[in-house]
């Protein structure tokens, strides 16, 4: 697992916490490779569509609980509820909302098939629910959004529903500009009043920030070359 790199700091308790999570897994896309590597990150941008984490500041907002689908547990078929913990930017981060970028737990729903139970509140309008494999994926990468493990996600959620509070990830963008520009100079980064993970520099090289004024027309393109996917429908459980 990925170490600690988010931090959890109250002053008025004089507590301090550090605990993994996730960041955004950016994409392969034939126009452009922004793709990250489980355990570090080179690439990051604003840009809408890119799966890629914005460093600035945040203020934590409102929560949004979503109903993924059933799993099995101990041989019961167990609903899933997800909560999205909402975060608003500012500066660069102002598209926040536009990208439904925040915090939740570090799980998703893989679905497999649909069974009937009519008398699930979730069923659709044919009486069917989605059914799938529970993946946990503590650590890893993302969609753009901060991931937790359950027992940290529980905990901040509850910290902070009710109660906005301050948000800050690092790097930003001139941080990232800065490092690039010091590792293409061979400068030391202490020497220049700079930070970056020293094993993850070895591993990355030099870290790369995508405006989103660069990244978006390629994501549109790749977009539109897309071919035309029937609605999804899956098969009957069996």
């Amino acid at each position: 697992m990925p170490g600690q790199r988010f931090y959890i700091i109250c002053e008025e308790e004089e507590s301090f916490r550090a605990v993994s999570s996730g960041y955004g897994s950016g994409r392969d896309l034939p126009q452009a490779n922004f793709r990250n590597g489980r355990e570090c990150a080179r690439h990051f941008s604003n840009a809408e569509g890119s799966n890629l984490t914005m460093g600035g500041a945040y203020v934590t907002a409102e929560t949004r609980t979503s109903f993924k689908g059933y799993f099995s547990d101990s041989d019961d078929r167990v609903p899933f509820e997800r909560t999205f913990l909402l975060f608003d930017g500012m500066g660069e981060t102002d598209n926040a909302r536009e990208r439904e970028i925040g915090g939740h737990v570090a799980m998703f729903l893989r679905w497999q098939c649909r069974h009937s139970d009519p008398e699930s509140p979730f069923a659709d309008d044919e009486g069917y629910v989605p059914f799938g494999q529970l993946i946990n994926y503590d650590g890893g990468r993302s969609n753009g959004c901060t991931t937790w493990s359950e027992e940290v996600a529980e905990d901040i959620i509850a910290l902070v529903e009710g109660n906005p509070t301050t948000l800050y990830i690092y790097p930003e963008s001139g941080d990232i500009n800065a490092v690039a520009d010091a590792v293409t100079d061979q400068l030391s980064l202490s020497d220049a009043g700079l930070y970056w993970n020293a094993t993850c520099l070895e591993q990355i090289e030099t870290p790369r920030f995508w405006t989103r004024e660069t990244l978006r027309p390629i994501i549109d393109e790749w977009r539109e070359s897309l071919p035309d996917q029937p609605p999804l429908e899956l098969p009957i459980c069996r």
